[in-house]
C-alpha cells in the first residue's frame, strides 16, 4: 500500500511539473506571438516624432489618435471595408452551401453511391495540382468578371479541404438514422435537411469559420482581378498602401488633409491601418477558437 501510495504521489508530482513547464512554454510562445502586434499598436498610438526617433517599443509615447483619425477620413479605406464585407457575405455563403451539398453525397458508402471514389479522387487531385495563376486569370477575364465582386467569390467557392472535413464528419453519423428516415418515406433532401444538417452544426461552424477568415485575409485575388482602387478588398488595399504607396503619394492636397498630414508619418499611418485590418479577427477568434480546435480533429482522412 505504501508503495502504491508513494507511486501515486510521485506520479502526481511529475504531472504537476509537466503541467507547469508546459504552461510556461505556451505562455512564452503566446507572448512572442503578441509582441509584434503590441509593437504595431504602440506605433499607431504614438506621435510621429517619437516613432521617427526610435523611442517606441511596446508602449506608446506621447499618446495620440491622429493616425486613426487620418485613416478614418480616407474614403478608400471605407470602400475597401465595404468590399470585404460584401465578399465575406457572398463568398462565405456560396462556399459553405457548395461544401455542405457536395460533402453529403460523397459521404455515402459504395453500395449507395458506386462512383463515389472516382468523384472523391477528382476533388482530391485538385488539392495537389491546379491550372496556375495565368490560366485562372484568363478564365476570369473571359467570363467578364474583372473588376467584379464575383472575381473574388467564384474562384475560391469550392474548398476541397473543407469538403473533406465535412464528409468525414457526415460518415460518423449513425447509418441507422438514415435507414429509419428512409423507412418513413423521407427522401435525400429531407434526410439531409432534418438529420445531417442539425447533427453537423459544429462541423459546419468550423467550415464557415475557415471560409470567412480565408476571405477576410486573402489579398492576392484583389490585386490581380481588380483594376480600380475602389474595388479593392481591405487586405489588398492595405497591401498597396503598406508596400507600394507612401503617405505623401496619397495626399490629395486639401487643407484638412494637409493639417492632419503634419501629425502623422508613414509608419504611424500604416501601423494604424494594419491594426484596424487585424482587429475583427482578434475580436472574434477567442470566442470561436473551439471550432478551430474541432476542425483539427475533423481533418483525419479515412478510407
Amino acid at each position: 500500500m505504501k508503495t502504491s501510495a508513494s507511486r501515486r504521489v510521485k506520479t502526481s508530482a511529475s504531472r504537476r511539473a509537466f503541467v507547469l513547464c508546459n504552461t510556461i512554454l505556451l505562455a512564452g510562445i503566446s507572448v512572442l506571438c503578441l509582441l509584434p502586434l503590441a509593437h504595431i499598436l504602440a506605433i499607431s498610438l504614438s506621435d510621429k516624432a517619437s516613432v521617427a526617433a526610435g523611442y517606441v517599443n511596446f508602449w506608446p509615447r506621447n499618446l495620440t489618435m491622429a493616425s486613426y483619425s487620418y485613416v478614418m477620413a480616407k474614403k478608400e479605406f471605407w470602400q475597401s471595408i465595404a468590399v470585404s464585407v460584401k465578399r465575406i457575405i457572398l463568398g462565405g455563403g456560396l462556399s459553405v452551401a457548395v461544401t455542405v451539398l457536395t460533402a453529403y453525397p460523397l459521404s455515402k458508402p459504395y453500395r449507395q453511391f458506386r462512383r463515389r471514389t472516382a468523384y472523391v479522387w477528382f476533388f482530391v487531385v485538385t488539392m495537389l495540382f491546379n491550372g496556375g495563376i495565368i490560366p485562372t486569370y484568363m478564365l476570369v477575364r473571359q467570363l467578364g468578371l474583372i473588376d467584379s465582386i464575383w472575381a473574388l467569390v467564384l474562384p475560391p467557392a469550392v474548398q476541397v479541404f473543407n469538403i473533406v472535413l465535412l464528409l468525414n464528419f457526415y460518415r460518423e453519423i449513425p447509418a441507422a438514422l438514415e435507414e429509419a428516415a428512409l423507412i418513413d418515406g423521407a427522401g435525400h433532401w429531407k434526410i439531409w435537411r432534418r438529420i445531417y444538417v442539425p447533427l453537423s452544426v459544429p462541423a459546419i461552424a468550423t467550415v464557415t469559420l475557415f471560409t470567412l477568415v480565408g476571405h477576410w485575409n486573402e489579398w492576392f485575388g484583389g490585386l490581380i482581378y481588380m483594376n480600380r482602387l475602389e474595388n479593392y478588398p481591405l487586405q489588398t488595399y492595405l497591401q498597396s498602401v503598406v508596400v507600394q504607396t507612401s503617405l505623401a503619394q496619397m495626399s490629395t492636397g486639401s487643407i484638412a488633409e494637409m493639417t492632419n498630414r503634419l501629425l502623422v508619418s508613414d509608419r504611424t499611418f500604416k501601423a494604424a491601418q494594419i491594426f484596424i485590418g487585424a482587429l475583427p479577427v482578434l475580436c472574434f477568434y477567442p470566442f470561436l477558437q473551439k471550432y478551430f480546435v474541432k476542425g483539427i480533429t475533423l481533418g483525419g482522412v479515412k478510407g
